[in-house]
């Protein structure tokens, strides 16, 4: 019966829809066209830096001038070509057959964040906006992340206090206002991040703005210590 399946419906190129050896993969020319994070990293956001890798930790331009409420940070890739493009499917063209390969290429870029101690949480969404999209991306990334890794992963600690606007074209001022004090925990749930340590879980990081509102929801609840984990990272460069 596999087989017969494996011949009516082979195994597709979650990039391109080419044929590829089994599911969930991409071909070797969306590969190529992935930028996949490697090497030498900022600590705090995970973007690419220029020089070889170092058992010291490095800090890009924007994390030494803008202080992260966060502790460390990682991204499988950077936000441009195939990347971006397999990103805005999944946030917005319902390509649910991304998450299973996006979160594995996460979880590869986050092993030395992730212990038998982790607790992951995804960035909440608005419960409007939930409704309009239907899903939220980043709970999705969450709880293939943890099923992958055997990592505990609670979905609704967090929630979003007032929809805020979209933060395209925004300038990286205007994200942090639009942001601030929009994200709490469930008072009823606190304890669940009291003494925790937290991987926070989003598909992209451009200034931070997200991540720093959500972390510092973690921190007010007592969490011990919090980690970011982005799908892509905006770089300047890109």
């Amino acid at each position: 019966m596999q087989s017969l399946l494996r011949l009516a419906f082979p195994p597709q190129c979650v990039g391109c829809h080419a044929l590829v050896e089994r599911d969930f993969a991409l071909c070797g020319a969306c590969w190529r066209e992935t930028p996949f994070i490697t090497g030498l990293i900022c600590d705090t956001c995970g973007v690419p830096l220029p020089g070889d890798s170092s058992d010291q930790a490095e800090h890009c331009d924007e994390c030494m001038t803008i202080a992260r409420p966060w502790s460390r940070g990682r991204a499988a890739m950077t936000y441009h070509d195939k990347a971006r493009q397999m990103v805005l499917a999944l946030k917005h063209g319902y390509r649910l057959d991304l998450v299973r390969p996006a979160a594995r290429w996460m979880q590869a870029a986050a092993r030395d964040l992730i212990t038998p101690e982790t607790l992951i949480l995804p960035v909440p969404v608005h419960r409007l906006r939930l409704l309009k999209r239907r899903y939220n991306q980043a709970a999705l990334l969450s709880n293939e992340i943890g099923r992958v890794t055997g990592t505990e992963t609670v979905p609704d600690l967090l929630y979003r206090v007032r929809n805020t606007k979209v933060q395209d074209g925004m300038s990286r001022d205007d994200r942090f206002a639009n942001l601030s004090e929009s994200i709490r925990f469930v008072p009823k749930k606190a304890a669940r991040l009291k003494d925790r340590e937290i991987l926070l879980i989003d598909d992209v990081m451009t200034s931070g703005a997200t991540l720093a509102a959500t972390t510092e929801a973690c921190h007010a609840a007592g969490a011990s210590r919090v980690d970011v984990l982005v799908l892509a990272r905006v770089a300047k460069d890109a």
